[in-house]
């Protein structure tokens, strides 16, 4: 009724959806979504494109400042997120599968 692809996946999942994975490790889970999201953040910014907003950033030196600590916590946000998101797809093929048995 299975394939051993479907098998071999359930298998896999009895066994993680019990563990309990560390803050740490969720994040590091996410973490090039969240690197790739703040890279490009950082590159409009230095960019200069927008001269306004050059302008702005310049009067205010605690600004650059206030930018990394928003990108570490943007990526830590996207770490995370991503991180549930990938366990509740896990968990609802699990259950879809569980079923259809």
């Amino acid at each position: 009724m299975y394939t051993k692809e479907e098998e071999a996946f359930i298998k896999y999942w009895e066994v993680q959806r019990t563990k309990k994975k560390r803050l740490f490790r969720r994040i590091l889970v996410g973490l090039p979504a969240g690197m790739v999201l703040m890279i490009a953040i950082l590159l409009n910014f230095m960019s200069g494109w927008y001269k306004r907003a050059t302008m702005v950033a310049n009067t205010d030196p605690s600004l650059f400042i206030i930018l990394i600590i928003a990108g570490i916590i943007i990526v830590a946000f996207t770490g995370l997120f991503s991180s549930y998101h990938k366990w509740d797809i896990n968990e609802t093929r699990y259950k879809e599968l569980i079923n259809r048995k």
